[in-house]
C-alpha cells in the first residue's frame, strides 16, 4: 500500500521532524513508574491530570501533581492488570492548577 498526496484520505505533511512538547525545560518533565494493581485494564488519556487517574494505578501521585502523559494529543497508554511500565510525563502549561475530577464519598474532592 502506498501513500497518496491527493484525493480522499490524503495526508500532506511538511519535511522535517515534529518534536513532542519540544520547548519544555527539564523541570517540566518527569519519569514515573506506573503499575496496575487492579484486575482490569486501565487506560490513561493524553490530557488527564495524572493524580486523578484510576485508583488501581500505583505511582507517586504527589510527584505527578500538575503533570500529564507526554504522548501525542488524543492518544492514551493502556496498563494491563499486574503490568508495570516507566512513562514520561510533562507539566501542564500555566499555573498547573487542575481541579480534581474524582469525588470522595463525603462529597469532597480527592485532591484537596
Amino acid at each position: 500500500m502506498s501513500a497518496s498526496s491527493s484525493g480522499p484520505g490524503a495526508v500532506r505533511t511538511l519535511e522535517g521532524t515534529v518534536v513532542l512538547n519540544g520547548g519544555r525545560a527539564d523541570e517540566e518533565r518527569l519519569t514515573l513508574v506506573i503499575e496496575n494493581t487492579g484486575d482490569r485494564p486501565v487506560q490513561i488519556g493524553s490530557h488527564l491530570h495524572l493524580p486523578d487517574a484510576n485508583a488501581a494505578l500505583a505511582f507517586d501521585r504527589e510527584a505527578a501533581r500538575g503533570f500529564r502523559l507526554d504522548v501525542p494529543s488524543g492518544t492514551s497508554q493502556r496498563f494491563e492488570p499486574g503490568a508495570s511500565r516507566e512513562v514520561a510525563a510533562v507539566a501542564f502549561q500555566g499555573r498547573r492548577l487542575v481541579p480534581g475530577i474524582q469525588i470522595k464519598a463525603d462529597g469532597g474532592s480527592l485532591d484537596g
